[in-house]
């Protein structure tokens, strides 16, 4: 018997293996959507970037969940996502199963729904149908639904929650780490040519991240610089430093040092005191005669 379920109803599964199917109708500004599946572990996160399974990495390392090649059939276009539901490691608790757009929101897409079926059985009813239908128009990824462990056995939640910064927003929400540069290339992607990578199976996995940029060279101060040192002014010999007293803590790494304070404006720095000692051989120059008694 199908179960045609309503948001956050919940059916129980009473089989091994099944086949999640998103179903919806093409058409003329309808975007094309992607079917994806996160295994969750206690904590509602995956446990790796590898419990991420979309177009970029159709297959789980352990090769118990899968996304299948999208088909045409007589009510729309479908996208598939197989679960061997037994099979997986106890450390999996959930598998959400969602769907993203590519290149305009789901207020385009028409007839969204999910179809649940035993994998055992090529043809047959679906096991539930649950009806996506988008709260603001504006979401570019939604949760369609959810398998989860309920005692020895698993259940089925019609979720239907959306967001509206597409499949990279969903992913990092369940703690999938994306860069900025894979996260581009999958917007352009979308669910048409796969690369090299995702063709032979392996997952085009966060890459690190791109390193600082390299200091311009030129005579000028360095801006990438923790501490811009205090020029002195101009004509004035900069201040000697003092030798640090022994046992004076010093500043924190990183930290700016603390700059002496600059002497008053226009007046000079103050000498060393051997500077002022009487020279023996100083004479002063002849009077001129304008300092003769007449």
């Amino acid at each position: 018997m199908t179960h045609t379920m309503l948001k956050g109803s919940n059916v129980p599964v009473d089989a091994a293996a099944v086949r999640a199917v998103l179903r919806w109708t093409p058409g003329a500004g309808v975007p094309d959507v992607d079917a994806s599946a996160l295994l969750l572990g206690a904590s509602g996160r995956v446990r790796s970037d590898e419990d991420f399974v979309f177009y970029n990495q159709p297959r789980h390392p352990s090769g118990l969940v899968r996304r299948l090649p999208k088909r045409s059939v007589p009510e729309g276009l479908t996208d598939t996502v197989e679960a061997d539901l037994g099979a997986l490691d106890a450390s999996v608790d959930q598998v959400v199963i969602a769907a993203s757009s590519d290149g305009a929101a789901f207020e385009q897409v028409l007839d969204l729904r999910i179809l649940l079926f035993d994998a055992a059985f090529a043809e047959g009813e679906p096991l539930a149908v649950f009806d996506v239908r988008p709260e603001t128009g504006q979401e570019t990824a939604i949760i369609c639904g959810e398998l989860y462990r309920r005692g020895e056995g698993w259940k089925f939640r019609a979720v239907g929650q959306g967001y509206p910064t597409g499949l990279i927003g969903l992913a990092t929400a369940f703690g999938i780490s994306v860069d900025e540069s894979e996260a581009a290339h999958g917007d352009q992607a979308g669910s048409g040519a796969q690369d090299p990578a995702a063709a032979a199976g392996v997952g085009a996995l966060p890459a690190a991240a791109p390193p600082p940029p390299a200091v311009p060279p030129g005579p000028g101060p360095d801006s990438q610089a923790t501490v811009q040192h205090r020029q002195p002014s101009y004509g004035y010999p900069p201040p000697v430093a003092q030798p640090a007293a022994a046992g004076a803590q010093q500043p924190a790494y990183g930290y700016p040092q603390p700059a002496a304070e600059p002497p008053a404006y226009g007046y000079p720095q103050p000498a060393a005191a051997a500077a002022h000692a009487p020279d023996p051989h100083f004479a002063l120059p002849p009077q001129g005669p304008q300092f003769v008694r007449s």
